[in-house]
């Protein structure tokens, strides 16, 4: 049997009824967006640094921390790291190749 009065007065295909979920679905896109976004820029969860080649960077998570300095930096100058390490009393200070 068919109804063909519509009793509540709404029409069919109301674009009124999709505001809600396309506006809820615009921030979950956004939010997975900027966190992926994130993630690159910041280069987290790297699946590989020359530093994990350190012979004690298994300990890093353990009782220390690691400093690294890359020598990208144009203004890097290798005695002046090595000396300002020293003055932070550094347990170890080990070069790392590439």
């Amino acid at each position: 049997m068919s109804y063909p009065i519509n009793v509540g007065g709404k029409p069919f295909n109301s674009w009124p009824a999709f505001i809600e979920i396309t506006f809820e679905c615009t921030v979950l896109v956004a939010a997975f967006a900027a966190a992926l976004e994130m993630r690159a820029r910041n280069k987290l969860r790297q699946a590989y640094h020359p530093v994990f080649n350190a012979s004690n960077f298994a300990l890093a998570t353990r009782d220390s921390f690691f400093l690294v300095i890359e020598s990208k930096d144009p203004k890097f100058d290798h005695d002046e790291v090595m000396q300002f390490m020293k003055t932070l009393e550094a347990r170890e200070v080990v070069d790392v190749e590439l």
